[in-house]
């Protein structure tokens, strides 16, 4: 025998296959949470531009850290008749996250010697 089940109850639903209803919020606070939540569940795109604007603010702090990358490689002077062992390049690549030309050319500017260079890099 089954029970009766209350008249709401939707056969073979779950949780998620039926919306609840909503009480109506009481107090301003409340109307203001429930109608942030809702423009949040209704995507519309009226923040827009709001999100433009992050993006344009993110890409120029991206664009400042790359800057700072970039004034480091310009302020060290590079000698080309260094010769650079390979292990050292391997070694500042693993240990340091730079790149091969960068760990070259950090170890050119120190004479080749890989512990200059790592002592250079990270006080820079």
């Amino acid at each position: 025998m089954s029970e009766k089940q209350p008249p709401n109850v939707v056969e073979g639903a779950t949780t998620g296959d039926v919306e609840e209803e909503i009480p109506a919020a009481k107090s301003a606070e409340d109307r203001k949470a429930a109608s942030a939540l809702a423009s949040l569940e209704d995507g519309d795109d009226a923040g827009a531009g709001k999100g433009a604007v992050d993006a344009e603010a993110a890409k120029k702090a991206l664009g400042n850290l790359g800057g700072a990358d970039s004034a480091d490689k310009k302020a060290l002077p590079v000698r080309s008749n260094v010769k650079v062992d390979a292990a050292d390049v391997a070694l500042l690549v693993s240990e340091l996250e730079v790149t091969k030309p960068r760990a070259t050319e950090l170890l050119k500017a120190h004479d080749g010697d890989a512990v200059k260079a790592l002592r250079a890099h990270i006080s820079a």
